[in-house]
């Protein structure tokens, strides 16, 4: 005769509910004990009736197993809910991201890129944008430009500075003794003058100062 597959609900009757809950949990708990020899698991079983008693079964110690499992669970738990400090991080990360990915395509369009997708709004931002960039760079241009004409007209002064230096210092030559002969020749000479005996004669009476001329 085979075995009437019964449905699974609540067993009204009280005292077949109590029976049947008898022969369950002694199975349930021979097959926990068949699973803990077998495969050498450590297993731990607690039931309540509907009565509030407690029947329960373990492979080593009750205690034990609640202490692994609940290890396990606060292990499990930091897992799937990080520290504030994890989740700061990963925000961060994600914010520069998502920013790196917007100053990249804003770059992009800059260069004329990527344009197809935006609206005539962003269009228009988008060009006040360059014609600011194109006013700062032509005052920038100018800026450069006018200092380098500055320095260009402090060189100019200076070489103008330096020829006139040159000049004074040319004129300067000019006004020394020619032939290299300085005034202490001219007194050499009114020297050996007054060396001559009074009572030579001469028929040239006059004074003539110069050089002497060459034998």
């Amino acid at each position: 005769m085979t075995r009437q597959k019964i449905e699974i609900k609540k067993i009204d009757n009280i005292s077949a509910r109590q029976v049947t809950f008898s022969k369950r949990r002694r199975g349930l708990f021979k097959k926990a004990h068949e699973l803990s020899t077998l495969c050498d698991a450590e297993i731990a079983l607690m039931v309540f009736s509907n009565t509030g008693k407690l029947f329960d079964y373990s492979s080593s110690s009750m205690q034990q197993v609640i202490q692994r499992h609940n290890l396990h669970s606060q292990e499990l738990g930091l897992s799937e809910h990080p520290s504030i400090e994890l989740q700061l991080e990963l925000s961060n990360q994600t914010m520069l991201s998502k920013e790196l990915a917007e100053k990249t395509r804003e770059l992009r369009q800059l260069k004329g890129e990527e344009l197809q997708e935006m609206t005539i709004k962003d269009l228009q931002k988008l060009e006040k944008l360059l014609v600011g960039g194109i006013t700062r760079v032509s005052q920038a241009k100018n800026f450069q430009e006018d200092r380098v004409l500055k320095d260009i007209s402090s060189l100019k002064r200076k070489e103008v500075q330096l020829m006139e230096e040159n000049w004074r210092l040319k004129q300067a030559q000019h006004l020394t003794p020619e032939n290299g002969h300085s005034s202490e020749c001219i007194t050499i000479v009114c020297s050996s003058l007054a060396d001559i005996p009074q009572d030579y004669d001469t028929s040239d009476t006059s004074l003539k100062l110069g050089l002497p001329f060459p034998d």
